[in-house]
């Protein structure tokens, strides 16, 4: 999956697939997350909102739990399916998951007085619309188009 690039200043630019830059970057959107939330604990009076049963304004019960965990397994399985998926279901997929993750992100962030949120926020944004960029421009062979 690694392809031999170029040489430029006397170092190796080893040409990358974008099957494993779509891997390393739903990786690194889901770093972003967990550590956006790790960060909230320490948030004054989150824990205390935790031990009332509550996460925001939502009541913790079994189908938020549930909705959180769906909500990130998505990208979870998103780093496999980007390396197991065929190339143009891959691209499809990837651009639409990613394009609703973009919204979740920037939903996450409505509301929000915090600076690190909007930081942590803008970083997803980013990274999901590398993601989106990646899969737009998936190269193709001599004669597809």
């Amino acid at each position: 999956m690694v392809e031999k690039g170029s040489i430029q200043n006397g170092l190796e630019d080893v040409k990358v697939n974008v099957k494993l830059k779509l891997a390393a970057l739903w990786t690194a959107t889901l770093f972003v997350w967990v550590y956006v939330d790790i960060i909230t604990f320490y948030k004054p009076g989150f824990i205390e909102d935790i031990l009332a049963g509550k996460v925001w304004q939502f009541d913790i019960s079994q189908t938020w739990a549930l909705g959180a965990l769906a909500l990130m397994t998505v990208p979870v399985v998103m780093i496999f399916l980007s390396l197991a998926l065929p190339a143009r279901v891959n691209r499809m997929v990837t651009m639409f998951v990613a394009g609703i993750y973009v919204l979740v992100s920037i939903g996450n962030s409505v509301g929000e007085t915090w600076a690190y949120i909007w930081l942590g926020s803008a970083t997803e944004v980013v990274l999901l619309s590398l993601i989106i960029w990646h899969a737009w421009k998936w190269p193709t062979t001599a004669g597809a188009r």
